[in-house]
């Protein structure tokens, strides 16, 4: 046998080895659409506000035969911040919280995942808002299994929830009540529920949204 013959012997099983492993990680990516990203925070002392961050996009790296070696990456527009409220929304979008004019984006990316359950993951990575960058570990249920929509696209779903405190961020702004306590407490809830879609789907549906060019 040739050393050219035993070279190509041995690039067969590395690619026969390698195919596995590669046919086992999936691309996806957050539908926009069908995604929330919810926040919840004590109001007086004793009353809860909750608003939504209007857009929301992400993509996720899943390994299904070992989701603890998956990675994900969320991205939440700040601007779109919405509390039913527009006067209350105006200040939020202000220096005195989130800054948008600054930091337009609030982003999560993991660094580690461990299971923590059936279904069930401890996600920790770096969420980074108002240009301030901690670590955080959300609970995670999901992704769901694999089904098709009535337009045969893929999708799968997952939640997400998770509790931080806003100072760590600088978003130190509050007021004093006569009786004690603060008008905005300091913990925050986060809950984001997401639908994912192959990202070569989400791509090429984008592609098509395009105006054709004159």
């Amino acid at each position: 046998m040739t050393s050219k013959q035993l070279v190509k012997i041995a690039v067969a099983g590395l690619i026969a080895f390698a195919a596995p492993s590669a046919a086992l990680a999936s691309e996806w990516t957050i539908d926009p659409s069908h995604s929330t990203a919810q926040f919840s925070v004590r109001h007086m002392m004793m009353a809860t506000v909750r608003g939504t961050f209007d857009k929301l996009t992400g993509t996720v790296n899943l390994d299904d035969k070992d989701p603890t070696k998956s990675t994900l990456e969320v991205k939440i527009d700040a601007t779109s911040i919405n509390t039913r409220d527009a006067k209350r929304d105006a200040h939020l979008k202000s220096p005195d919280f989130f800054d948008v004019a600054n930091h337009p984006e609030i982003t999560f990316k993991s660094t580690k995942i461990a299971k923590a359950g059936k279904d069930k993951f401890k996600v920790t990575g770096d969420l980074t808002m108002r240009g301030v960058t901690k670590p955080v570990t959300l609970d995670v249920t999901g992704p769901s299994p694999e089904l098709k929509n009535p337009w045969g696209v893929p999708v799968r779903a997952a939640s997400a929830t998770g509790k931080l405190k806003r100072k760590d961020w600088g978003l130190n702004w509050n007021k004093a009540l006569e009786a004690g306590g603060v008008l905005v407490g300091d913990e925050i809830t986060l809950q984001i529920e997401a639908e994912l879609n192959p990202k070569q789907t989400a791509e090429a549906a984008k592609a098509e949204a395009k105006p054709a060019a004159k």
